[in-house]
């Protein structure tokens, strides 16, 4: 049997629970090779600036991997969204893989590399208007959505369920239903204020304090920056799409 590639991207400032979560699912598939990719092979420091992942290979070692995983962050993710190197590599990977899939902001990600246009997605609450300047039809409700070969996951968790899904559609109810019992996901939080629906005011305030004051001035004017350039890119991408459609 070929071996199954799965390509986790592994960029600085990445939010680690968007990769970590759904790797954990997926490391038990037999015949499954998982890589963390990045321009080079290195360590890459996450977003708390605390913990370290390594990217494993470079863009060019994993060429045609089956299925791409692109998780988000709060620091870095237009940064990632306006590397062109990044994208590049997302772009032709995409054209032959079985699954593109996101967590969280990663979806802008996908959306800045052009993979979203016109399609279902979904992505954590705070980036969900964003996605539709990607031309992505927004799911705010919804926790993963299917769009052809392309599954986006909402916010950071709901790459466990992202992870979960993919092993039930490459090995099975059963196996992962036994992945499920492995790694004993039963989740019952202490708490229910996990969806923007179930949030008080005063939740949605404190979070949203929360996340401006996890990420510097530095890589918020980085961000800005980043996040104006690949705007601009969209917007430019589109105004000519339409003027080639005119006859």
């Amino acid at each position: 049997m070929a071996v199954m590639q799965i390509a986790i991207l592994a960029y600085p400032g990445m939010t680690a629970l968007d990769a970590i979560g759904p790797y954990e699912m997926l490391r038990g598939l037999p015949d499954a090779e998982l890589r963390f990719v990045w321009h080079e092979p290195g360590p890459i420091v996450t977003d708390s600036g605390v913990l370290v992942l390594g990217a494993t290979h470079s863009f060019e070692e994993t060429a045609a991997p089956d299925i791409i995983l692109v998780g988000g962050s709060i620091p870095a993710t237009m940064s990632t969204a306006a590397d062109e190197g990044a994208l590049n590599w997302l772009r032709r990977a995409h054209q032959t893989t079985t699954w593109t899939t996101s967590v969280c902001s990663g979806s802008l990600i996908l959306g800045a590399a052009g993979i979203l246009r016109g399609k279902d997605a979904t992505c954590h609450w705070a980036g969900q208007r964003v996605l539709s300047t990607f031309g992505a039809n927004p799911q705010r409700d919804k926790r993963i959505v299917r769009d052809g070969k392309v599954i986006t996951a909402a916010g950071v968790s709901a790459g466990l369920d992202l992870g979960l899904w993919l092993v039930g559609e490459i090995a099975g109810r059963a196996r992962a239903e036994a992945t499920q019992l492995c790694i004993e996901y039963d989740p019952r939080p202490p708490f229910d204020t996990g969806h923007m629906s179930k949030a008080s005011a005063r939740n949605k305030a404190d979070a949203a304090r929360m996340m401006t004051g996890m990420i510097s001035a530095r890589d918020a004017g980085a961000e800005l920056v980043a996040g104006s350039k690949v705007m601009w890119t969209n917007v430019i991408d589109r105004v000519r799409s339409r003027s080639a459609a005119k006859p």
